[in-house]
């Protein structure tokens, strides 16, 4: 269980590999920070091979993320889904709420609510929901798991080829230069080997080239940094009692860029 001193981050996605493209940069400067880092994939990935069944692909996949987890140094939690399978409702749900509760997060980082795959905007509503009643004792989650006290701030990543699905660009609040870190998140992306394998057969996708491309145009985009990740933060009302930025705050500039084309929108009182 973590520890009630360090502050933790939670991240949620869809897929074993979807943390090392979008968010691993982050963490890993979180955790020079002092933060403890907490590392969930809703699914298991069983759909990812053409070469074994979804229960070998499924174990072969939670083998490689638990590899990635601890190259960055972060508590793994089983994968409580399937690709495809992944759907907005209570079974997940509570599923994805009791992890929250165990992780006890001041921060989760998920997916981006548009982006090209419904697998990976459902993570985001449940992520959404969860963090939502992490404080709620009448809500049951599965296993149980007592609600807790505090603060918490979401974030969402940005999409996979920085644009929602009819092709429109998404805009982060602020980036985070991952320069320093670049290393450490190819090589936990780099622990996903059957993934690796299935996107160049399926795709002919370039794995590790295709995160260094995503972390460079976004760093491009800032007009600072030469790598980096991007976030949106979600509005606070629910979650936490102000509008405070606890990952900016975390780590701050030189690290952080804020995106001049975002203004921030007026929040109603009462």
């Amino acid at each position: 269980m973590p520890s009630s001193q360090a502050p933790s981050v939670l991240a949620i996605v869809a897929h074993p590999d979807d943390i090392e493209f979008s968010a691993a940069g982050t963490m890993l400067l979180l955790k020079q920070a002092g933060w403890q880092l907490h590392y969930f994939n809703v699914s298991g990935g069983d759909c990812g091979s053409t070469v074994t069944g979804r229960d070998e692909t499924r174990r072969i996949r939670a083998v490689e993320a638990r590899n990635a987890a601890a190259i960055l140094g972060a508590e793994f939690y089983e994968s409580v889904g399937n690709d495809m399978l992944i759907f907005f409702g209570e079974e997940l749900l509570r599923k994805v709420a009791a992890v929250v509760r165990k992780a006890k997060p001041r921060i989760v980082l998920t997916h981006s609510p548009q982006d090209y795959m419904e697998d990976h905007m459902n993570t985001c509503r449940l992520a959404v929901t969860a963090a939502f009643t992490h404080g709620m004792p009448n809500f049951e989650t599965d296993p149980p798991v007592p609600p807790y006290d505090g603060d918490v701030t979401v974030y969402h990543a940005m999409p996979h080829g920085l644009c929602d699905g009819v092709r429109q660009p998404v805009e982060p609040d602020f980036y985070v230069d991952v320069d320093s870190v670049r290393a450490t998140k190819k090589e936990a992306l780099a622990a996903h080997e059957s993934q690796r394998a299935w996107l160049d057969a399926s795709q002919g996708f370039d794995y590790l080239a295709a995160c260094d491309a995503m972390s460079r145009s976004i760093g491009e985009r800032s007009g600072v940094f030469a790598h980096a990740e991007g976030w949106r933060r979600h509005l606070h009302l629910g979650y936490s009692a102000d509008e405070r930025c606890p990952l900016s705050e975390a780590l701050a500039a030189p690290l952080v860029a804020h995106n001049p084309k975002i203004t921030k929108p007026p929040v109603p009182v009462g």
